[in-house]
């Protein structure tokens, strides 16, 4: 998982990060879950603009799916004329023609089931690959983003942009527009065909729309807020379920079942009333449209059924007017539901575009160069830090880690230890100074010539869903099987692997929980070992481990500190007094060098702190 060649995003796991609230201030590229639909500075416009280029790809499929649109709109308006004339004939009498009329109907029926089948196909195939594209990219964009970003953007709503919100808007794309393209034509189309038949009908019959289209306005301006309601509640409903879900064992271990059900509960309610209140929208102008539209046929009923007994209209072409009468109002509440989809659409391509347009804080300079193999020598100069411009982290840090050497850095919590290490792989960037390794400044090398040469095995051990053996590969996928045990046995892990039921292939859950925090632990370190990188760094890895597992892991560390640079973040100082050098930080300041000896002779914060945290029970053969 670490230091391995998989690239500028291999290092997934994090090391400590800022304090909770801090990245707000220094950090402009988040994004405001609540910033949509006139809120943020992207406009429905630049969406629009930017929509094409997912187009490219599915061109083939949506000309296709366009093609079925006109072929289904053809025989929708044609239809009608067919019965109307069959109608006609039949009482002229004319069944001969009536027969070739049939015929041409159900040539139409079929034509018309063609053009549904491949309106239906081929869209589906055209959403499908705006689909793929735009999540893909979205999942790569945010492999990009730096960790600040995620310091201040919860993973559910993050996950709501890239499933609801993509869901949405490759419908826009696939479907919609098209369809109202369809619609508008169908309406236009219509309304010719009417007029020619009948002027006096025509505007009898189209008498409703200006009253349709005021009441669409006025519902459209409730619905889409109703819309846009339902689209961030339900954000704020997958935010609460993945935090719930992934501290399961917390929440049961507290007995916070009760107050969970009840959080969740009230934001589940807070979506059923936005859901509940468009499904009333739209299901109020369901009447309103058939009222509308049963007037038009009255109306058309009335007068066309006088010019019939006045034999100044054909049967055929009354039956005709009322049959468009119904294909005219469908469209028209068609159009009205898809232009508020289209803005619930439009919306969330915004939500989308603000994502993809948050810029990585860490990126490579355009001079970037490839870090050549280190040696592992790391220096601080004058570094000044900070997650927030407010509150200052690291003040003035002057510090040169040799390379092989193995140093610890200690200090209460909040004194910066995390900080100071997490600017080694470049995960944050100093405000002032330089933090240099083998004396190339990490600002001027790639990052990811930089990172695949460190190593960390982080405090909380994140294992990924699959086996011991994939996970222990994670950095080096390409890396063989003896290469895999060979690691595990530097890090003291093949003993545990090997009783595993099925040894290497045993799957380790989702985030490793088959496994106990002690194995989860050694397989990072075995992950870590395996990549062989020549700085490596455990960020507090034996804070929460067992006694055993401790032992384990410092007999292992003797081994794995030959010929690397070795920086050791201590919870527990008794694990660290055989370091070459102690790192004394307070308040971001660096207060004390020294090794154990020379610091507890010393009787300073470090005297008064192994007093007070050091483990009861110390590793046999250490100085004391």
């Amino acid at each position: 998982m670490f230091g391995g060649p998989g690239g500028p995003g291999g290092m997934m796991g994090r090391m400590g990060g800022p304090p909770p609230g801090a990245g707000h201030g220094r950090f402009h590229g988040g994004i405001d879950e609540e910033k949509t639909d006139g809120k943020s500075k992207l406009t429905y416009m630049d969406v629009v603009r930017r929509l094409p280029k997912y187009l490219g790809a599915v061109k083939k499929w949506m000309v296709l799916g366009g093609t079925g649109v006109v072929i289904n709109t053809v025989t929708t308006i044609v239809t009608p004329l067919m019965i109307g004339l069959a109608t006609n004939n039949i009482i002229a009498g004319k069944m001969n023609l009536v027969t070739i009329i049939a015929l041409v109907y159900v040539g139409l029926a079929l034509l018309g089931w063609l053009g549904q089948y491949m309106q239906n196909l081929y869209l589906t195939y055209a959403g499908q690959g705006v689909l793929y594209k735009m999540r893909t990219q979205m999942f790569d964009h945010l492999q990009s983003l730096s960790l600040s970003f995620f310091d201040t953007n919860k993973v559910g709503r993050l996950m709501s942009r890239i499933q609801n919100d993509v869901d949405q808007l490759q419908t826009l794309v696939a479907s919609d527009i098209i369809n109202m393209a369809a619609g508008v034509i169908t309406l236009i189309a219509i309304a010719i065909i009417m007029f020619l038949m009948n002027v006096q009908l025509a505007l009898m019959s189209l008498s409703i729309v200006p009253v349709l289209f005021i009441i669409i306005f006025i519902w459209q301006q409730h619905a889409h807020k109703a819309f846009v309601k339902a689209r961030e509640t339900i954000a704020l409903v997958n935010d609460q379920l993945q935090e719930d879900v992934s501290g399961i064992r917390v929440t049961q271990s507290l007995s916070r079942e009760n107050l969970n059900f009840q959080q969740f509960d009230e934001i589940n309610k807070q979506n059923l009333e936005a859901s509940v209140e468009a499904v009333k929208l739209q299901a109020f102008m369901q009447p309103i449209i058939q009222i509308l539209t049963n007037g038009a046929y009255a109306l058309v009923l009335i007068f066309g059924g006088f010019m019939v007994l006045n034999n100044t209209m054909e049967v055929g072409t009354l039956l005709t007017f009322i049959m468009y009468v119904q294909r005219f109002t469908q469209p028209v509440m068609q159009i009205s539901m898809m232009y508020t989809m289209v803005q619930n659409s439009l919306a969330s391509g915004v939500r989308i575009f603000e994502l993809l347009d948050v810029a990585p804080e860490i990126k490579d300079k355009p001079d970037a160069i490839e870090m050549p193999p280190i040696k592992g020598e790391i220096q601080f100069k004058n570094v000044l830090f900070s997650y927030d411009a407010d509150a200052e982290i690291l003040h003035n840090v002057n510090l040169t880690i040799k390379a092989g050497e193995t140093v610890a850095i200690a200090g209460q919590t909040g004194a910066g230890k995390s900080s100071l290490t997490s600017l080694i792989a470049r995960f944050y960037d100093v405000q002032q100074g330089e933090v240099l390794i083998d004396g190339y400044n990490v600002k001027n090398v790639t990052q990811d010539s930089l990172r695949r040469q460190i190593g960390i095995v982080p405090q909380d051990p994140f294992l990924f869903s699959g086996t011991v053996e994939e996970n222990i590969k994670y950095g080096r996928f390409e890396a063989s099987h003896e290469e895999v045990i060979a690691s595990a046995q530097a890090a003291g892990a093949h003993d545990f692997i090997s009783r595993l039921e099925k040894g290497y292939d045993t799957s380790v859950g989702e985030r490793g929980s088959s496994l106990s925090a002690g194995q989860r632990q050694l397989v990072c370190m075995a992950r870590a070992i395996l990549a062989n990188p020549r700085i490596m760094i455990l960020d507090e890895a034996t804070s929460s481990i067992d006694t055993q597992t401790e032992r384990i892991m410092q007999a292992s560390l003797q081994q794995v500190a030959k010929g690397r640079t070795l920086v050791i973040i201590a919870h527990r100082l008794s694990t660290i007094t055989t370091a070459d050098r102690i790192i004394v930080l307070e308040n971001g300041n660096i207060k004390e060098i020294g090794n154990h000896q020379q610091l507890m002779a010393k009787q300073g914060l470090y005297f008064q702190m192994y007093q007070t945290l050091s483990a009861p029970v110390l590793e046999p053969g250490m100085n004391n």
